[in-house]
C-alpha cells in the first residue's frame, strides 16, 4: 500500500508523538544522542504545523511518519558544510518514520515531497542534516541522489556533530 502525504494538523500531535517516543529509545541505544525526552517535543511541532511545513506519511489511515519541510531554517553554524550557504533551500527536519512502518518507503517519500515542494517554490537545492552517528540516514540520503557536505556542530546540541548533505534539484 502506498504512502499518504499531507500537511499535518494539530490533531496529529499526539501520534507524532508517539512515534518520536517509540523511536527516540532506539535512537539512544544506537548511540545516536540527536533527540531526547525533551526534543523535538510538542511545542516544535506545533511551530512547524502553524509555519505549514510539518507533513505526515499514512500508512492504512494512521499516521506513520513525519518531517518538517521548511524553508532556509539554518542556524549560522550550517556555515560551517561545504556548500553555498546563502544559495535559498528547502530544508528537512526532524524525519521520524514509526518504527512498525520501516521498510515501506515514507522517508523517500517526504524526502520525495521535498524534492516536489523545491520545484514548486523555484528552489534548486535541498539540504538535510543528520547526527553523525545515524547510520540509517547516512546511506539513504547518499541513495537518493544527496551529495555529503561535511560536518557541522550546533551550539544547541552540545557534544553532537551532524552530518550536512544536499542534493541539487534538476530541471
Amino acid at each position: 500500500m502506498a504512502a499518504a502525504l499531507r500537511l499535518a494538523t494539530l490533531a496529529d500531535i499526539p501520534a507524532i508523538l508517539h512515534i518520536v517516543r517509540r523511536v527516540v529509545p532506539l535512537m539512544q541505544a544506537s548511540g545516536n544522542q540527536q533527540w531526547s525526552a525533551d526534543y523535538p517535543n510538542e511545542a516544535v511541532f506545533q511551530e512547524d504545523i502553524a509555519r505549514g511545513h510539518l507533513w505526515v506519511a499514512e500508512l492504512e489511515g494512521q499516521v506513520a511518519a513525519a518531517a518538517a519541510l521548511t524553508h532556509n531554517d539554518q542556524d549560522a553554524e550550517y556555515a560551517q558544510a561545504d556548500w553555498d550557504f546563502a544559495e535559498p533551500a528547502l530544508v528537512t527536519h526532524r524525519l521520524v518514520v514509526d518504527p512498525a512502518a520501516q521498510g515501506h518507503g515514507l522517508a523517500v517519500a517526504l524526502l520525495a515531497q521535498a524534492e516536489h515542494l523545491a520545484r514548486q517554490q523555484g528552489l534548486r537545492v535541498l539540504r538535510v542534516d543528520t547526527n553523525s552517528e545515524n547510520q540509517a540516514t547516512q546511506r539513504l540520503f547518499p541513495k537518493l541522489g544527496y551529495r555529503y557536505a561535511g560536518e557541522i556542530t550546533l551550539a544547541f546540541r552540545p557534544g553532537l556533530r551532524f552530518f550536512c548533505y544536499e542534493k541539487w534539484v534538476v530541471e
